[in-house]
């Protein structure tokens, strides 16, 4: 039998190999292999827990070794492997031969009592483990949930050192790794909203609620049923916040294979609910103006995930985006075109995905009333475009939908019943219909969604007509669109089709497109 246990690193991590050697000399327990200070004092937990268990502790002299040794070991996880490990020499050195002949992969923090405390990174241990070819795995079981989500894998969630020993001589006591055998089941606390399924929704999240923003809300139904980033630019207090923040009522539930990858980015960052061991539903973070870029990218001694990677196939939301600092934004900017980010510390590099959707809100100058024709603005126009310079064209040229928020108390048109009915914002309900109109249609088209089509997924299932593209050109010379904003005008056209369920682009599509695509110019000043 081989003992393994798990070291965390960014997202792929290492697994370490642990073994005990009992010799002669002083009683005492060494560990060598670059060991940090928590896994230096697992030593005297296991010690502790040891004898508390009412085993026997070798009265000879310990040396434990982790290698690889020149990887710096980190965090209370070892404990459980290491004890099992001494147990085994022991063991071995007694005559014992009943043990099983596997390689096993071993978590857990020990109390001194001999209890198993529970662990953050059990999902991305065991994954590693699975993929390395150790199929044996011994958790806590307070991470048991979280564990058995892994396909190929065999687990046992031990509560304490003693069960988590007898474990090592009966393979009858691990369970299987649940499969994707059944995959038609409706995960928990989701409906199913025309073979598409959406999170169980929650009060406070229905569209109905939002009176005279129905082009905002038309564009949160494209940006959900397409995952295009969107930029809403508004006053203080016109309800935009209060829009996107409903956005995970009307997004779409992961995969099981997003749903795997995002798990993992999860557990290796200790978020992992017991209620969701396996996250289906797709992550909203929306970290606050004073974040830097390594909450945003990830980072420090062991690259952990930033907010980009925990966003992962799910939703960044920035709120007063022009509050955070310049380098943050446009920090953002190649993580949005490449879906990863790749983090490099004291030698070692690591890739995370970061495959998220950007929602930003933000007012159009800092005392937030420029463009409004009920109130004046105070700010220069120095000062306007300082601000809007934060944000820098090659990040705003990624935004998809942009759209102007007015105060409905300036704007009583828009909150028309019958427009609002023709689009069909009555409810969240009805948003959703739509929405799962169109991701049937991609899924069956090219299996991903609109906003990350490829240049020749564009040119594929992008076709215009020729009044769509005399349309266009018009757009490109009117309005100077680039390159990616063409491409951005067609890919946001075909998702607005596709909620049709219609085949080809009409130009009214390409129209609604263009018209999310241009400048808000009677809120965001010309930069």
């Amino acid at each position: 039998m081989q003992i393994f246990s798990f070291s965390p690193f960014g997202f792929e991590g290492a697994l370490v190999t642990i073994e005990v050697d009992l010799r002669r000399g002083i009683p005492a327990v060494d560990i060598v292999g670059l060991a940090d200070g928590a896994v230096k004092e697992s030593r005297e937990r296991m010690q502790a827990a040891i004898r508390n268990t009412q085993f026997e502790f070798p009265k000879e002299r310990v040396l434990i070794s982790l290698s690889p040794a020149d990887l710096k070991k980190e965090g209370a996880g070892f404990d459980l492997p290491i004890a099992l490990c001494v147990l085994f020499a022991q063991g071995k050195a007694d005559g014992m031969t009943d043990f099983i002949d596997e390689q096993v992969l071993i978590m857990g923090e020990l109390e001194l009592s001999g209890k198993i405390r529970a662990v953050k990174g059990i999902n991305a241990a065991v994954s590693t483990a699975v993929s390395n070819g150790i199929k044996y795995c011994i958790v806590p079981g307070l991470n048991f949930d979280e564990a058995v989500e892994v396909r190929g894998a065999k687990i046992y969630g031990a509560d304490s050192l003693e069960n988590a020993f007898y474990a090592l001589k009966d393979r009858s006591v691990f369970t299987d790794g649940k499969s994707d055998e059944k995959k038609d089941v409706i995960p928990a606390n989701c409906v199913d909203v025309e073979g598409v399924y959406f999170s169980a929704m929650s009060p406070g999240f229905e569209f109905a609620e939002i009176k005279g923003q129905s082009k905002l809300v038309r564009a949160l139904q494209i940006a959900a049923a397409g995952g295009h980033n969107l930029v809403a630019v508004g006053a203080p207090g016109c309800g935009k916040t209060m829009a996107i923040q409903k956005f995970p009522a009307i997004n779409p539930t992961l995969s099981l294979e997003e749903a795997h990858a995002v798990t993992r980015i999860w557990s290796l960052a200790g978020l992992i609910k017991p209620s969701e061991p396996l996250v289906r539903t797709p992550p909203f973070r929306i970290p606050h103006q004073t974040a830097s870029i390594e909450g945003i990218c990830g980072g420090g001694s062991n690259c952990r995930p930033g907010e980009i990677s925990l966003a992962h196939n799910g939703v960044l939301f920035l709120d007063e985006a022009a509050e955070f600092r310049s380098s943050v934004l446009q920090m953002l900017r190649v993580p949005l075109e490449n879906g990863a980010i790749t983090l490099s510390r004291a030698g070692r590099s690591t890739i995370y995905p970061a495959n998220f959707q950007l929602l930003m809100a933000t007012n159009p100058c800092p005392c937030g009333n420029y463009g409004s024709k009920t109130k004046l603005c105070l700010c220069s126009a120095r000062a306007i475009e300082q601000y809007w310079k934060k944000f820098s064209a090659p990040l705003l040229d990624r935004i998809d939908l942009r759209v102007p928020v007015e105060n409905k108390s300036e704007n009583c048109d828009e909150g028309n019943s019958e427009n609002d009915e023709r689009k069909g914002f009555n409810s969240t309900e009805e948003i959703r219909k739509k929405i799962a109109k169109a991701v049937k249609m991609q899924k069956k088209r090219q299996n991903v969604k609109n906003a990350k089509l490829s240049p020749q997924n564009i040119e594929d299932f992008c076709k215009l007509n020729e009044d769509g593209r005399e349309l266009l050109q018009k757009s490109v010379e009117r309005y100077g669109f680039s390159p990616r904003a063409i491409a951005s005008c067609l890919k946001v056209a075909r998702t607005i089709a596709d909620m049709e369920e219609k085949e080809f682009i009409l130009p009214v599509h390409l129209a609604e497109a263009i018209d999310f695509r241009k400048l808000c110019s009677n809120l965001v000043p010309e930069i």
